[in-house]
């Protein structure tokens, strides 16, 4: 568990599958992200990242606001997909009434010092499609850096998707 002044980032339960599939229901939520997620897909969102911790020992944890307990999204680090194969994934997904109001990047910040204190990896990465500029912007405001020539389409989505093509960043581990 990760507590920051205003967050709590843990592990998952299954109280927070009906918040996480509400959030996807959320059209604005989800517009760089794919379609509305139905509740198997929170289900099995919420199975692979308990799987996830359980593996390897932290994954794209829930995110709880102290002030009122309530679930608010997620954010972590974990191993890349098979695509970022061989990386360390940085993501956060955050519910709409929770935009705005800094906890993407109070999240973020927290997940990245655990990772660099926690774990020996070279560096981490993020990806994005090029419209979602909130999150692309958040990338550079924890110092990450665009990779040049690291775009790339992803293979699990047709060609005609137009949430197929990914911009990289990455962050470097800073130096002692």
């Amino acid at each position: 568990m990760i507590e920051t002044e205003r967050l709590i980032l843990r592990g998952w339960r299954e109280s927070d599958i009906a918040p996480l599939h509400a959030m996807g229901q959320d059209p604005e939520v989800m517009r760089y992200l794919g379609p509305p997620l139905s509740i198997d897909a929170a289900r099995e969102g919420h199975d692979r990242m308990v799987a996830c911790q359980a593996a390897h020992g932290y994954c794209f944890w829930a995110v709880e606001r102290r002030a009122d307990n309530a679930f608010i999204g997620f954010c972590g680090i974990k191993p890349g997909d098979s695509f970022l194969e061989g990386e360390t994934e940085i993501a956060w997904r955050l519910a709409r009434d929770a935009w705005g109001q800094g906890y993407a990047r109070e999240a973020a910040e927290a997940s990245l010092a655990w990772g660099w204190a926690n774990l020996t990896i070279p560096r981490v990465t993020a990806i994005t499609v090029p419209a979602n500029t909130r999150s692309w912007g958040l990338m550079e405001r924890l110092g990450m850096t665009r990779v040049v020539g690291g775009d790339f389409d992803r293979p699990d989505l047709a060609v005609s998707d137009p949430l197929r093509r990914h911009i990289l960043y990455r962050i470097d581990r800073p130096t002692a």
